[in-house]
């Protein structure tokens, strides 16, 4: 996967903004919370992952426990270009819709999220 095809599958979920912070990393939010961090050094990405996920992906190797985040069930992909487009959009939508699901109900439907 690209930058660019990450960038483009992480804003085509609803209500989602972008910001750039901790120098260079573009930091993807849903109602002011964050869903996906794209870093500068070798395009490596952390997302937020299920439970089930995070220890799935973490025990085959696939993924590491994201620095600072793994707690939260955060996992980090240390290279975005070996990543299947396909199946990083599934991740970016499932990671949108755990973080999308503990806000609000006023936040989540001002946002045009199924409440």
């Amino acid at each position: 996967m690209s930058p660019e095809a990450f960038d483009a599958a992480c804003r085509a979920l609803p209500g989602v903004t972008m910001d750039i912070q901790w120098g260079a990393d573009h930091v993807y939010k849903v109602g002011g919370r964050m869903f996906a961090v794209l870093g500068p050094a070798e395009h490596g990405i952390s997302l937020k992952v299920s439970d089930i996920a995070f220890e799935a992906l973490v025990e085959n190797g696939a993924a590491r426990p994201a620095p600072y985040l793994a707690r939260a069930r955060w996992v980090r992909f240390d290279s975005l270009a070996a990543q299947d487009d396909a199946e990083m959009a599934d991740w970016l939508a499932n990671a949108h819709a755990l973080v999308a699901a503990k806000l609000t109900k006023a936040t989540r439907r001002s946002l045009g999220l199924a409440v």
